[in-house]
């Protein structure tokens, strides 16, 4: 499992918990989420060396699903120097890498 994978399972589960009250599982909505995240991270053309989201110049995510992970993104982004530290130092840092000003987390 690389890291987009694990950055993405963490931020469902972190958004899943607090909105639809989960404890070490996710509900149905945000299972069929990951999922489906998953599945467009398999189809992604650029593999290994994908940029974040938010920098990506295909936007892949049908439209519901794109204002559905885009919400979980906003809930879970700001928690996830706290409970999964190490992961949100690597996104911070694939964004400093490809060019974000604004890589948020822990690299402002």
């Amino acid at each position: 499992m690389n890291t987009e994978q694990k950055t993405i399972i963490a931020m469902i589960k972190i958004f899943c918990e607090y909105h639809h009250k989960t404890h070490g599982s996710l509900c149905e909505e945000c299972n069929k989420l990951q999922e489906y995240a998953f599945y467009r991270l398999k189809k992604c053309p650029y593999a290994n060396n994908k940029p974040t989201c938010s920098r990506c110049p295909v936007h892949c995510y049908e439209k519901i699903k794109k204002e559905e992970i885009k919400a979980v993104m906003r809930f879970a982004g700001p928690r996830m120097p706290f409970k999964h530290p190490i992961l949100a130092l690597k996104h911070s840092l694939q964004d400093k890498k490809n060019g974000h000003k604004n890589a948020r987390f822990i690299l402002n």
